[in-house]
């Protein structure tokens, strides 16, 4: 018998309570639009989802000419901070935009995604999200997120983040805008899965370009949070990460052998900075699994 929206409400609250996080949810039939959410019109912080929209320009732009997927792009040390990927290479690498896309949404590279985001334009990326009815859908370069980090913690501009942290105190570490809706790109869950769902649905641009993002959001990397819910064979999985001091997210699309189809968005604020956060990463998985049985019944 499947369980009342009471009773999901309930594993959820004890998924989240478990480990120690506020945790929203949006979860979406693609195909008939059936919906489940959990605090899902709440205003969450996207941190590295909000790559999602990036992607979906760069995807758009290739498929219409605007741009060449094959062109080559280097990636400076103007865009190197250090971290995934190019982004934390010693020298100049040289790849072509699409390589710059796949690399931004399979290890969320911070680098190749401010440099894409110079390629297509910011100016557009907001226009085709609003174009879309997504107004609220937040975006931004990570090289002015991490600027912004910098001046709150009083760091010298284009200095290492990381390499600073040591003594300062959580509070100061969970209080930082990053982790503020008000204060960093942010949207809702149930905007963001249907965002997922327009991509899934050929609506969010030319079939061409909405299957190249479904097709480089299902090699991302990460298997420890939405993945983590679903180990059956023949379940295939879509997704993009987001991570920042206190935030740990994921929000993709699950594919059953069946043929339907699962825009689910899981989004947390997890109650201290530490950069190891298991019992956060598994409730990703466990929460949208959740979801997701309950829609399926």
């Amino acid at each position: 018998m499947p369980l009342t929206t009471h009773h999901v409400d309930t594993v959820l609250a004890d998924i989240f309570g478990h480990a120690a996080v506020e945790g929203f949810v949006h979860a979406r039939d693609i195909d008939s639009g059936a919906e489940f959410g959990y605090r899902a019109d709440d205003r969450v912080v996207l941190a590295s989802v909000f790559k999602i929209p990036i992607a979906l320009e760069y995807a758009r732009q290739a498929a219409t000419g605007v741009l060449d997927p094959a062109a080559r792009h280097t990636v400076t040390a103007a865009y190197r901070s250090g971290g995934s990927a190019t982004d934390g290479c010693a020298y100049d690498v040289e790849m072509s935009a699409r390589d710059l896309a796949f690399m931004m949404m399979t290890i969320s590279d911070n680098a190749a995604t401010d440099l894409l985001l110079d390629i297509v334009g910011s100016k557009r990326v907001r226009a085709l999200l609003d174009d879309l009815e997504f107004p609220g859908f937040g975006v931004s370069s990570c090289r002015a997120l991490d600027d912004d980090i910098r001046r709150e913690l009083g760091f010298a501009p284009g200095s290492s983040i990381d390499d600073q942290l040591t003594g300062i105190s959580a509070e100061r570490l969970l209080a930082l805008g990053v982790n503020d809706p008000a204060r960093s790109p942010s949207s809702t869950p149930r905007e963001v899965s249907a965002l997922l769902t327009a991509i899934w649905r050929d609506e969010a641009g030319p079939a061409r370009a909405c299957a190249e993002v479904r097709d480089i959001m299902g090699q991302q990397v990460w298997q420890h949070r939405l993945v983590s819910g679903f180990p059956e064979n023949g379940v295939r999985l879509a997704g993009k990460t987001g991570t920042d001091f206190a935030i740990r997210n994921e929000a993709g699309v699950v594919e059953y052998p069946d043929g339907k189809r699962y825009a689910v968005g899981v989004f947390l604020r997890t109650s201290r900075p530490a950069d190891r956060q298991p019992r956060a990463d598994r409730a990703i998985g466990l929460a949208a699994r959740a979801v997701i049985d309950h829609l399926r019944g």
